[in-house]
């Protein structure tokens, strides 16, 4: 098993990324959390830091609203060069320019609560075997029905995930 870095509630974690997703500015924090250089991560994309653990729509679901310029905040798994992980609440948001043009993506990530994590860890186990079994659809009905549960929808997601982790 791998190992978890839990991060400290004064931990934030910065993050900027060009139109593709690709790294352009990464704090501290976020170098040494990553256990890369700042080299190896300066114009790759975030995705080099994806867990297994993570299911594909949480990704779907946060490009299809950046591009649309509306804000995310999710519950992301990321793993570490040396394969241990770290749990974050990101909130990602598109950048703009004094005339309004895109500027890049900015992602802040702060810890996540141990009452967050036991009910993320296994809505996202089941979201992964229902991609396996059915593709993202299966997955997004396991997240409506978790949302439902939770007395929120897809309009409410990033509300709900704050409250999460309470």
């Amino acid at each position: 098993m791998s190992k978890e870095h839990v991060l400290k509630s004064v931990d934030i974690i910065v993050s900027k990324g060009n139109a593709e997703g690709n790294i352009t500015y990464a704090n501290p924090i976020f170098v040494k959390l990553s256990g890369y250089s700042m080299g190896e991560l300066l114009d790759k994309p975030h995705s080099i830091l994806r867990h297994p653990d993570m299911p594909k729509l949480i990704f779907k679901f946060l490009w299809d609203n950046l591009k649309e310029g509306n804000d995310v905040i999710a519950f992301v798994k990321n793993r570490s060069k040396d394969g241990s992980f770290y749990w974050v609440l990101a909130h990602v948001r598109v950048a703009k320019n004094p005339d309004g043009s895109f500027r890049n993506y900015v992602s802040t990530r702060k810890p996540v609560t141990e009452h967050a994590k036991e009910l993320i860890e296994p809505l996202y186990a089941k979201m992964l075997v229902a991609e396996e079994e059915s593709g993202m659809n299966g997955s997004l009905k396991i997240l409506e029905t978790f949302l439902s549960e939770n007395n929120a929808s897809l309009a409410t997601f990033n509300e709900t995930m704050k409250k999460l982790n309470n």
